[in-house]
């Protein structure tokens, strides 16, 4: 609100008009800039052209009545109504009705005119004027921010959201820029998560301007503000009793700049509140004063902003939860129709054993008799082995499955791993070990590394019917241990290796040979437990070669 008032004087009297002047300029509480008008032609002229904080307008004009004046006005449909004191040589209380009824918001009678009264009457309406007009612009932000929630709330895409939410508040503070900040941990920092570093990702923002100083501005609120331990209620309830907060900071070029911050809160309860980022808005152009008001609104859309964000979690959760159903339920009955076609075979063999040696068996030769009995004991492994593996994928599945990182001798590890495999070769299959490098310094779970190489030995020596030279290469540096295994066997078709590690997939050259298309699915699995990566090199009947790469030691 300006210092000086600007007050339009019509009367036809310049004595009168001479008086009032007088009597205003010596008001020792407000300065004024008087403007005069002889007519009331002039005087809607004046009220046209500048701007007048309130009219003192005389009841009889040469050219038209102050009630006629008041209707002029009216019509004039100015931006904001201005306040009227009407002036009169006679006491008429039916024209003061009048008068009021039309418009003016008093009404003084000249005879009985004192320089206090005419100070007090002007002071008052044109404060009453002002403070309506506030509490209008109130009402219709009021109004607007009903608006804007409505529309931020409409919708359940956290994309959507935001967007609507910079852009409206944006055009309804009339600032520069608006800004949502989303909070989370430093992807890089590799301590644990009580100890992580905070830091803010710009999600969406509304406006031109930017300042350099913003990020350092907002990483100082939230070391002020909010505990190092992000993933604990204390520092949650911190912020969940803060509102919006004025912050005041100096740019490069030494210009305060006010930023109005507010943190955005997830289930804004005393012990389960989250912050899930910051709502800023910022006046870059020019120095700009928050009111009471702005601050009030910007707090209700922060909360608005809040509730909807929290909305579109609940429903991405939902619809992974639904999703996570769907898949469960493909799998349950893919595992139904896998298992019964796997076991069939084995069981079958193991039934037919059994019988033989029941029907037949005081008749058989001990070779025989030996030979029924393997096939009973192998198939009763391979089914033994079927249930493991089911076991090690509902543990990966369900999220159960741990890492538990040791020191172990890598070297003799992989040795009796080989050993024990060379077991179940055939005459036809060689398996050979290489090392290079340094192996040494290994930090590994020594059960899923057991699943990595047992599961990529045994699709080696089965999927190399022919038989052939099988490799195994160790190598090692100062931070990753690399291991191959390469075999001659009948490969990998194009168009199927982008199923390789999909649960049941198996490559279409795979023809009578058995399983169930779960060893690559464990063997991935256990690679990035490790924080390790893996490729396949194969081509149809030219054999495969898998490479794992490991850190020693997963930071």
């Amino acid at each position: 609100m300006s210092n000086v008032w600007t007050l339009l004087i019509a009367d036809d009297c310049a004595e009168d008009r001479e008086v009032y002047r007088e009597y205003l300029l010596s008001d020792p509480h407000q300065s004024y800039q008087i403007l005069e008008a002889a007519s009331a032609e002039l005087g809607l002229a004046l009220c046209q052209k500048k701007h007048c904080d309130a009219i003192l307008l005389d009841f009889r004009l040469p050219d038209m009545s102050g009630l006629e004046f008041l209707d002029e006005l009216k019509q004039q449909k100015l931006p904001v109504p201005l306040p009227v004191i009407m002036l009169t040589g006679q006491g008429d209380e039916r024209i003061a009705v009048q008068a009021m009824k039309r418009g003016a918001q008093d009404y003084l009678v000249k005879q009985h005119l004192q320089p206090d009264v005419l100070q007090l009457t002007v002071r008052n309406a044109i404060q009453q004027s002002h403070l309506q007009k506030q509490f209008s612009k109130i009402q219709e932000r009021q109004q607007l921010a009903a608006a804007v929630a409505l529309r931020i709330r409409q919708s359940q895409n956290l994309e959507k959201i935001v967007q609507t939410a910079v852009t409206e508040m944006q055009q309804l503070l009339e600032c520069d820029r608006v800004v949502v900040y989303q909070i989370g941990a430093n992807p890089d920092d590799n301590r644990s998560s009580e100890s992580a570093k905070l830091y803010l990702t710009k999600l969406c923002e509304a406006g031109s301007s930017s300042s350099a100083d913003a990020i350092e501005l907002f990483t100082s609120f939230l070391r002020d503000n909010y505990q190092p331990s992000f993933g604990e209620v204390e520092g949650a309830t911190t912020l969940a009793k803060a509102k919006a907060s004025i912050i005041v900071a100096r740019n490069r070029k030494k210009t305060q700049q006010a930023y109005l911050l507010v943190p955005v809160l997830l289930n804004n309860q005393e012990k389960s509140a989250r912050i899930w980022g910051l709502l800023v808005a910022h006046q870059g152009s020019n120095q700009r004063q928050w009111r009471t008001e702005e601050v009030e609104i910007f707090n209700q859309l922060a909360e608005h902003l809040a509730v909807a964000i929290q909305q579109s979690e609940q429903l991405s959760q939902a619809l992974m939860v639904s999703e996570t159903e769907k898949q469960l339920n493909a799998f349950k009955s893919q595992l139904v129709s896998t298992v019964s076609h796997e076991y069939r075979t084995p069981l079958a063999s193991i039934l037919m054993a059994a019988t033989t040696l029941k029907q037949h068996g005081d008749k058989l030769d001990e070779t025989k008799h030996q030979q029924f009995l393997q096939i009973i004991e192998d198939k009763a492994r391979q089914m033994a082995q079927l249930i493991d593996d089911l076991l090690v994928i509902e543990k990966f599945e369900l999220g159960k499955a741990k890492f538990r990182p040791l020191p172990f001798e890598l070297l003799q590890f992989f040795s009796d791993i080989i050993e024990q495999q060379r077991q179940t070769l055939s005459d036809r299959h060689e398996l050979t070990f290489k090392i290079t490098g340094n192996t040494k310094g290994f930090w590994g779970d020594g059960q899923l590394l057991r699943q990595i190489l047992v599961n990529l030995l045994s699709n080696a020596i089965k999927y190399s019917p022919n038989g052939g030279n099988i490799e195994v290469h160790l190598m090692g540096n100062d931070s990753h241990i690399i291991f191959n295994v390469i075999d001659q066997g009948i490969g990998i078709p194009i168009e199927d290796k982008d199923r390789l590690f999909q649960l049941f997939s198996r490559a279409s050259n795979v023809g009578s040979i058995s399983g169930m298309g779960l060893g690559l699915a464990i063997v991935k699995a256990c690679v990035q437990m490790h924080g390790g990566k893996m490729t396949v090199e194969s081509q149809e009947e030219q054999g495969t070669k898998v490479t794992v790469c490991l850190p020693k030691r997963l930071s």
